[in-house]
């Protein structure tokens, strides 16, 4: 797990706090991917590859957000939004689906078990942008 800010972000006058987003990935290049896309939406970021302890990193962090790989090894995707979602200080937190899982079965199913939103992967950073942006948006009110 590590915590990234963005040095770029720091130069576009933002706001004094841009949104702190938990991604969850095990496949290495994919986690490297979902930072470079977060960086460059101007977001501080914290990684983590295994889904052991999204919990408790979660409680701790208190992120604005989570992005969440379906398919982790130990304890899946669906499995941990349960976690979270009965979890009093997390439960509050958006959490958004990443997946290869495509199919409108797929969809339903992990919508239904508790995600705020899902992408499928691939995926383009402006897909990512309107996702983070409509479901940050909601918890600002």
């Amino acid at each position: 797990m590590y915590l990234k800010h963005s040095s770029k972000s720091d130069r576009k006058q933002r706001k004094p706090q841009q949104p702190l987003i938990l991604a969850v990935e095990d496949n290495d290049d994919n986690l490297l991917l979902m930072g470079y896309a977060l960086e460059s939406l101007g977001c501080r970021f914290i990684c983590q590859s295994d889904s052991i302890n999204t919990v408790v990193v979660a409680k701790e962090y208190q992120p604005d957000l989570i992005m969440l790989d379906i398919l982790l090894p130990t304890i899946n995707g669906i499995e941990m939004v349960r976690y979270l979602k009965q979890e009093p200080l997390t439960r509050h937190i958006p959490v958004i689906a990443v997946t290869a899982l495509a199919s409108q079965e797929d969809r339903a199913r992990i919508l239904q078990a508790g995600f705020d939103a899902y992408l499928s992967k691939p995926y383009m950073i402006d897909e990512l942008e309107i996702v983070i942006h409509k479901l940050l948006s909601k918890t600002c009110h």
